[in-house]
């Protein structure tokens, strides 16, 4: 028990570290970030701020965001004797943990940012610097990303913030999760144009890598889970859905 436990957390911690590569290998290519932090990018570019420290505030937005929307279900299920949240203490409790976990993680993407350049400019008259050579970078980093969202989800530990956010969203509305993904992508990315024009006069962020990574992320989680989730439940000792 002791070494499947053990196996959990490298699995997670390998998750996560994997997962910020990718979102910020991304971010290098210059054709477009995520929806999901394309808020924090275009935030951290018009101030000129730490992209990092930006996407932790993010974060925390998110967290608060879950927090009320647990508390609401709480007292909702407290009037009409249904059960939704049946421990608000508890769910409060695992909200809060993800602050530590978004810290460490936007530390990683710190790192990351300073490890690797920009390739469009840093890299200019170099394959890596070329379009095609972003794209093909571009699309490792989706594949990075996937991989790394579906290794710290299937260890069912903490969540990463922005997959919490969506979790409580659609637990809120009772609306399916994909449907709210959904959603909640499209309102990023829709106010990340709004303060790009309003702020920059151009849009920040927003690209073909943008809507790469919705369609991209989704199916290589998907691929990796149908490959390899039996052999890693197995490993780790977590129970299949």
């Amino acid at each position: 028990m002791k070494k499947e436990k053990g196996y959990r957390v490298i699995f997670y911690l390998a998750g996560l570290l994997i997962l910020a590569f990718g979102i910020t290998l991304n971010t290098k290519t210059g054709l477009g970030v995520s929806p999901i932090i394309s808020v924090s990018f275009s935030i951290s570019t018009i101030l000129d701020v730490n992209f990092g420290d930006m996407t932790f505030l993010w974060y925390a937005i998110f967290v608060l965001i879950e927090v009320l929307l647990h508390t609401v279900m709480s007292k909702r299920s407290g009037r009409s004797g249904k059960v939704r949240v049946t421990d608000l203490k508890k769910a409060v409790a695992a909200d809060v943990l993800q602050i530590p976990l978004c810290l460490m993680f936007t530390r990683f993407m710190n790192l990351f940012s300073v490890m690797l350049p920009e390739l469009e400019s840093d890299c200019a008259g170099t394959f890596a610097g070329s379009f095609a050579g972003r794209l093909l970078l571009l699309i490792l980093a989706i594949i990075l990303t996937g991989v790394g969202a579906v290794l710290s989800l299937d260890m069912r530990i903490v969540p990463n913030p922005g997959d919490g956010i969506v979790q409580a969203l659609s637990d809120f509305s009772g609306k399916n999760v994909g449907f709210v993904k959904n959603c909640f992508d499209t309102f990023n990315i829709c106010l990340t144009i709004t303060l790009s024009f309003v702020f920059a006069g151009h849009i920040i962020g927003i690209g073909i890598g943008t809507v790469l990574a919705v369609i991209g992320v989704g199916r290589v989680m998907a691929l990796f889970n149908y490959l390899f989730l039996e052999k890693i439940s197995r490993i780790s000792g977590i129970e299949k859905n």
